[in-house]
């Protein structure tokens, strides 16, 4: 090989770190684990996602969104993992599966789940009443005292009308918050956090729940609650315009994937391209998912196809960041990692101005609209940054 390729073979390996970890101790955190240890293959990936979040992600008060799919909340991981991000100002709007809401409410009212196993006889179960969540158990009288719970509350004054779900999530979590004070509980729920810490909570299928079944039980009766999902799609999209027409960043972090990764991420092809509002997508992507890209599932869309929606800036795909990991594993690591090497921010207490923000995007579509340039648009992306992420 010539000296002019021996040269530029060595810049490109000099451009990375040496693959050379020490050996684990027994005292070593979390943290360090994941800069130490994970170097290559997913762990890889895992170590690039912690660094995306705490370099690029949280700084400089960027708005940061999480979307969350699959049981997480009956593993406890909406009390170990999303209630001390939500509090230490790392997340600022969530989408979620009425799932995860509604599981959310047994820790929210005290009532226990149980480690058990995946390998139960499930007909004897059936037999004793017992509920299995692959080895996540609990009664089922659990399930019959949580949609009680939420017959009382939705006869309330409050909710005879239709809302967004993220207000009623809002109204939702003050109850389940005043329950939780009475039981002497604290930093239980997420329901109750979003509520404390004036989060907004959207879930992208609202039918599709015992939460759902439960409001649609009640209208049976007489009672008016019903979701505004044309308010929810314009809200969401509202809460990013906010940020990006303030000069911040706009960041998708999203565990797993289904449909609350989709409506998280078409805010901005809401924006733009139905809008018509110049707009370039959002600025950082980072999924956790054990989902495939080339069958078909929304689960495993990658930020490159994300680009060509205009869903992701095309000038930052280089540190657009994918690992295909388990979210039961990978989220309380993320969680240890970004607690332990960010300082928490100030809350953004988005819902407070929920209703500013949406009469924002609303005033800028309607300036669109009477100038006669309704025709869809998109800013130029940022440049991208050179040589993309390292490992260093």
């Amino acid at each position: 090989m010539s000296k002019t390729g021996t040269m530029k073979r060595t810049e490109l390996l000099a451009a990375y770190p040496r693959l050379n970890p020490d050996g684990i101790n027994g005292d070593i955190s979390a943290a360090d684990l994941v800069d130490h240890a994970f170097w290559a293959y997913n762990g890889g990936r895992l170590r690039e996602a912690v660094h995306l979040l705490t370099e690029k992600m949280l700084p400089n008060n960027g708005l940061v969104g999480i979307s969350l799919t699959g049981a997480l909340t009956p593993a406890g991981l909406g009390k170990s993992c999303l209630v001390p991000l939500m509090k230490a100002g790392f997340v600022d709007w969530i989408v979620s599966t009425g799932a995860n809401l509604y599981h959310d409410l047994h820790y929210g009212l005290d009532m226990p789940l149980h480690a058990g196993s995946p390998f139960l006889n499930d007909v004897e179960l059936n037999r004793k009443q017992i509920i299995r969540i692959y080895d996540v158990l609990f009664d089922y009288n659990v399930l019959l005292d949580t949609d009680a719970f939420i017959r009382e509350v939705i006869q309330a004054p409050e909710f005879q009308r239709s809302m967004g779900s993220d207000e009623f999530h809002y109204l939702l979590g003050q109850y389940v918050c005043e329950r939780g004070q009475k039981l002497g509980l604290k930093d239980q729920s997420i329901l109750a956090t979003a509520y404390e810490c004036g989060i907004p909570i959207f879930t992208s299928s609202p039918g599709d729940s015992s939460l759902g079944m439960s409001i649609a039980a009640m209208s049976l009766r007489g009672h008016q609650l019903a979701f505004d999902v044309n308010r929810d799609v314009n809200q969401s999209a509202a809460v990013v315009y906010d940020a990006k027409s303030a000069g911040l960043t706009s960041s998708v972090f999203i565990v797993g994937g289904g449909s609350p990764k989709n409506f998280m991420l078409q805010t901005e092809p809401q924006i733009q391209e139905v809008m018509g509002i110049p707009e370039w997508g959002h600025d950082y992507f980072l999924q956790v998912t054990d989902a495939r890209p080339d069958t078909g599932g929304l689960s495993g869309a990658t930020p490159a196809e994300a680009v060509s929606w205009g869903k992701v800036d095309p000038g930052t795909l280089p540190d657009c960041v994918v690992a295909y990991v388990d979210s039961t594993v990978s989220l309380p690591l993320m969680t240890a990692y970004v607690l332990n090497r960010s300082q928490p921010r100030p809350l953004k207490r988005l819902h407070e101005r929920r209703e500013e923000i949406h009469d924002k995007l609303k005033e800028k579509y309607l300036e669109i609209g009477r100038v006669g340039k309704t025709q869809s648009k998109r800013r130029p992306p940022k440049k991208a940054s050179s040589g993309g992420r390292k490992l260093g």
